[in-house]
Formats: structure tokens, sequence, C-alpha cells
């Protein structure tokens, strides 16, 4: 008997017994299951890294802030991102590459040779990651935050704790300076990604790459983070940027520091791409009989 008739294949399905069907019914729907995270393997891991590094940021940053620096200060906000980037790396690297960030995968697009066909779903698989990773922390911190801002939320003032989740500029800051520390803090993060990675230089031993990567964004937190809290990312700041927005701050974080919004997505971009032509003029390996790119 044929099965190919929908119909007649319709019939047959429920003249099974119930136990009978169920089992039918769950192997249809973990064929599409197994289909979506196959076709998907990539972004699925894009989306998971971003996740975890996000859990470990926005959860110190939450922690320092919400009990008033008694659980935590500045440095253990460096760490806590830069184990954020550690876990993330280890969750995602094997199947993705581990990018994490817009900025790395266009670099990467522009300096490596990633397809830039897969630049769209990397790029949404980590905003998306970024921002429920932030709806987590929200919903985590959510009585922590009720009882330090009185269910007032604010994105400035001495109760502000949008920077919880994304981040703002010293008030002292100009835009021009704003979008240079964003550009510069980026820059030096895809240098270092690049070094680390290189066979023909002193790349990190194999294994060891993650952790030189994280001490890298630890790095640059203490050196470069203090005037625009290092976002570096700008999934890193977007995605969480717009779980604020919908969950109770308004619209501020996008009007604030004069529409800062924008800086934290176009400087480590533009940051990125710049820091990849450096490495490559100055310090890529090539032979001898090659030119600089």
């Amino acid at each position: 008997m044929s099965t190919l008739d929908p119909q007649e294949s319709k019939e047959t399905i429920v003249d099974m017994a119930p136990e009978i069907q169920d089992k039918v019914t769950h192997k249809n729907k973990s064929g599409h299951l197994a289909y979506i995270r196959h076709q998907f393997r990539e972004e699925l891991a894009e989306l998971l890294g971003t996740f975890i590094l996000i859990i470990f940021g926005n959860g110190v940053v939450a922690q320092v802030v919400l009990h008033n620096n008694k659980n935590g200060e500045y440095l253990s906000i460096n760490i806590g991102w830069g184990l954020g980037v550690l876990f993330g790396i280890y969750a995602s690297g094997g199947i993705s590459g581990a990018h994490l960030n817009p900025a790395v995968t266009i670099s990467n697009a522009i300096h490596k040779g990633f397809p830039w066909r897969k630049v769209p779903g990397y790029v949404i698989a980590q905003i998306l990651g970024a921002f429920l990773a932030a709806a987590v922390i929200f919903g985590n911190y959510h009585a922590a935050l009720d009882a330090f801002d009185g269910g007032d939320r604010q994105t400035l003032g001495p109760k502000a704790t949008a920077g919880i989740f994304s981040t703002y500029p010293q008030p002292y800051l100009s835009t021009v300076a704003a979008f240079f520390s964003e550009f510069l803090g980026t820059a030096i993060l895809m240098i270092g990604i690049y070094a680390c990675s290189e066979a023909g230089n002193s790349a990190a031993p194999d294994g060891y790459g993650p952790i030189a990567v994280s001490l890298l964004v630890m790095a640059i937190g203490m050196a470069l983070g203090s005037e625009t809290g290092y976002a570096i990312n700008p999934a890193r700041d977007l995605g969480p940027r717009t779980l604020t927005a919908i969950a109770g701050w308004g619209s501020e974080p996008f009007t604030a520091y004069n529409h800062y919004f924008w800086i934290p997505i176009v400087g480590p971009i533009v940051g990125g791409v710049f820091g990849g032509y450096v490495f490559r003029a100055l310090s890529a390996y090539k032979n001898s009989d090659e030119g600089i790119y």
C-alpha cells in the first residue's frame, strides 16, 4: 500500500493505537527540530555563546550597582566580562568560531574570508542572544531593582539602572571622544584576537586561545573602559538596550546623551575593521615574496 497519498496516510495514523500515534508524532517533531538545529547550528551556537557572555557581563554589573558596590567593584566587572567571554567561546567556538560580536564577524568577512552570506544570520543571532540574556538578568534581579529604585526605572540620575544592561558615556565626553573610545577599544580587540590566532606569530597555544581573548577583554576594560563602559560589541549593547526600552525604561535608553545609542554600534564596527587593517599591515605573517595583503 502506498503512503504517498496524504489522506491515506492520515487515515493510517488515526487508525494506530494511541501510544503508537504519540511515538510517530514525537518522531516527526524531533525530525523538524533536528533539521532546524542542523540548518542553523552556527547561528544557534552564536546565540548561545553571546547569551552566556551577557549573563556574566550584565549579571556582574547588576550585582555591583544594585548593592552599592558592596558585592563587587569595577575590577570585578572587568573580571566578570572576561569570564563571560571565556565561557561563551568555549560554548560555541567549535561550531561557529565564537565571534559573539558583529564587529568581529564583519571584520572577519573583510580580513579573513568569512562568507558574507553568513554575516546577517550571525549578527541577528548575536543580538538575539544578548537580548534574551538581558531579559533573564532583568527577571533574576527584578526584586533587587525594585529595592534599589522603588520601581521607577531611570536611565539618568543617582538611581539610574539602565547602565546595568547597556553602556553610556561619562557626562564630560563629547560625541567625538565617545566614538573614538569605542573605536580604539575595538581596534585593540581585533588586533589582539588576530594576534592570538596567527600561527606565524607567537599565537596562543592550542586550547589557550579563549583564555588569551578573555584576558584581552579584561585588559581593555581595565585600561580603556571607564569613559564609555567599553561596549566594543554592537550586539552586547543593542540587545540589552532594546530590552530596557521595552521593560520599563521607556525611550531614554535610545535618546539619552544626545542619542548616544548609535556610537556603541558604529564605533566598534569601524574600529574592528580598522584594527584588522592595522594587524594585516604591520604584523600579519606573510612569506617574503607576498605583499602586505
